[in-house]
């Protein structure tokens, strides 16, 4: 979290986030009248922390989930029209300060997964060496550093809304990797800069004998902290794989040299993708706005999309109510002519309509929507915050947008509702 994000939230809320994320002091594991300085390379501080969220969500689109990302096995809406699962999240962190200059976090998550399980994920856990004040080297699992809230994502206490807007921050539902990062603190005159650089890859946890992952995954990030504004700009690139579609494609193969060129275009196969990002934030203290703008690029079933929202609200006492506007929209068709069935045995041409037909459902997961949210924010106490939010959701050009779980009556440019109620927590 920058300076500029801390000092944008009240006091109390400050404090908390602070304790969070292990800066706010240390807990010393040595009893009363123990040296003051431990032997070397023991430890000699710790902070435990943690946070949740426990939410619920109600669609009025009866057809499909509503989900945050496509990474869940259900949602609001055709699975049940109330659901905990779409906000709800736990977790614990684990920060220990080591002797001469190094340090190390685990971080682990709780929150509904592929299989329907609430089993733990490590979200960090990394090994971290301080070169000097300045630039710091880091090893193991990292946060991704995409997004304003890059290094508080999954924490919901940490950000003004139920959750993030889902048209940006729904193209890369992944929040780290396994690698290696530099991060460097730096000054331009009045404006105060942190820069990140990150190398590794990921996988995706998706139940066998499935398997998503990205290899050879850069990253670049700077963020500049000016008074009360704040500007990110983030990019990352990565070679992607995964057999999600595959029997598809291999079907697609058996027609053929025409068949084998949609499969080359398509298929999520060693394909190069890419996401540019930027944020800007501007706070003075009772009021903020902030926004996002991005590109997703994949050269696959994906293809191109761009994403952006605005969002601004007005603290009073501790109550923050908000709105925002946020949008998703695909570069490239939504469909495509597929394999020519002219000509054909009957029983050819109906595998090829069967097969055309599914590749224009792939096609449609190239996710297009627009949302207008409204929601209020209750701080209850100086770690806890109760919020209340209503999103008017509209899929178009024959998306399904960020929903998940399609049934066959599901039809897109239909707009819809959802509301939420969340309780965020640290600890």
């Amino acid at each position: 979290m920058t300076t500029q994000m801390l000092l944008s939230i009240s006091a109390p809320r400050r404090a908390a986030c602070l304790l969070l994320l292990g800066l706010s002091g240390t807990l010393h594991a040595q009893d009363d009248g123990a040296p003051d300085s431990p032997p070397p390379g023991k430890p000699s501080a710790w902070s435990l922390s943690g946070f949740g969220t426990l939410g619920v969500a109600h669609s009025s689109e009866r057809q499909a989930d509503y989900a945050t990302s496509v990474l869940r096995k259900s949602g609001a809406g055709a699975t049940r029209a109330w659901s905990a699962d779409v906000d709800s999240r736990f977790g614990v962190q684990l920060d220990l300060n080591l002797a001469r200059r190094w340090s190390a976090v685990l971080q682990v998550v709780s929150e509904q997964r592929l299989d329907n399980t609430y089993r733990p994920q490590v979200e960090w856990a990394n090994l971290k060496y301080q070169v000097t004040p300045e630039l710091a080297l880091r090893l193991g699992r990292i946060a991704l550093p995409m997004f304003l809230t890059a290094d508080y994502r999954k924490v919901g206490y940490a950000y003004p809304w139920v959750r993030p807007p889902v048209e940006g921050y729904g193209s890369l539902p992944i929040s780290s990797s396994d690698g290696v990062d530099a991060t460097l603190h730096w000054d331009l005159g009045q404006v105060r800069n942190v820069a990140q650089v990150i190398y590794g890859h990921d996988k995706v946890d998706v139940p066998a004998p499935l398997f998503a992952y990205g290899r050879h995954l850069a990253g670049f990030s700077n963020t500049s902290d000016w008074g009360n504004l704040s500007v990110r700009v983030n990019m990352i690139r990565a070679e992607i794989s995964s057999n999600t579609t595959k029997t598809l494609f291999d079907a697609l193969d058996g027609f053929g040299a025409p068949g084998r060129a949609l499969t080359r275009r398509y298929a999520l196969d060693h394909k190069r993708a890419s996401i540019i990002n930027i944020g800007v934030n501007y706070d003075p203290g009772q009021w903020f706005v902030m926004a996002e703008a991005g590109r997703t690029r994949t050269r696959s079933f994906l293809g191109t999309t761009h994403n952006a929202y605005v969002s601004g609200g007005w603290r009073w006492r501790a109550f923050t109510p908000y709105a925002t506007w946020s949008r998703v929209r695909s570069a490239d068709p939504a469909t495509d002519t597929g394999l020519a069935a002219g000509g054909l045995p009957p029983a050819l041409a109906a595998q090829v309509a069967a097969l055309n037909s599914g590749l224009k459902a792939v096609l449609a997961t190239a996710a297009q929507q627009t949302s207008v949210s409204a929601g209020v924010r209750w701080d209850l106490m100086a770690n806890a915050a109760l919020k209340l939010q209503f999103d008017r959701v509209r899929p178009v050009d024959g998306s399904r947008g960020t929903l998940i779980n399609p049934t066959p009556a599901f039809r897109s440019e239909r707009p819809f509702n959802v509301a939420s109620v969340a309780l965020d927590f640290v600890y």
